[in-house]
């Protein structure tokens, strides 16, 4: 398992699970974002963004963070936030912003409550925004780069991850998805037999 900078070609992975998560995908680019990788398959397993705001000050923010069902609760999340947190150290930012509607799985990694009236204005209206659109109880965390602290057991539970059975609500494609109808379509090497 790793995590790498998404590519052009995830693009439309990324658009279709942001969409099946719920997640906000507001001003998309997805050279912004990360994806965990599990190696024995080439399975991409999740995904997060930094997104970072232009202005006075300049900002950045953690968003569109995602792993797909089967392979929760194993680090990938984890190790998709701290490979953001070190693109913000990197990219020269002290503190790393995030709006979500779950709180408690981020202030494992040492991020903390901001009341709405201290938040830049930048953010403020980002809140605003996803409290209209994502949920009203979405919440402003920060987090000091220096401060970001790996959950114990994430990183051994991330190394040896691997797909759980899920309740088979993922169905495959079928010929419906695409379009077309089974019961009169014809095919190129349709024997008629």
């Amino acid at each position: 398992m790793y995590v790498r900078d998404a590519k052009n070609r995830d693009e439309a992975w990324l658009l279709d699970h942001i969409e099946d998560m719920g997640l906000d995908d507001a001003a998309f680019r997805s050279r912004d974002y990360v994806i965990a990788v599990d190696e024995e398959s080439n399975e991409r397993v999740g995904f997060g963004r930094l997104r970072i705001h232009k202005g006075d000050p300049e900002l950045c923010e953690l968003t569109g963070i995602g792993v797909l069902e089967a392979w929760r609760n194993q680090g990938v999340g984890a190790h998709v936030i701290e490979r953001l947190v070190e693109t913000a150290d990197a990219e020269e930012f002290s503190t790393v912003y995030t709006l979500t509607d779950q709180p408690g799985y981020l202030e494992r990694f040492g991020f903390d409550r901001v009341d709405d009236d201290t938040l830049p204005d930048r953010l403020g209206e980002r809140l605003a925004e996803k409290r209209s659109t994502v949920d009203e109880d979405v919440v402003a965390l920060r987090l000091d780069v220096d401060d970001f602290e790996i959950p114990s057991g994430a990183r051994k539970a991330f190394k040896d991850a691997a797909p759980e059975e899920t309740d088979g609500s993922e169905s495959e494609e079928s010929p419906e998805d695409f379009g077309i109808d089974p019961d009169s379509a014809t095919y190129k090497y349709d024997t008629g037999g």
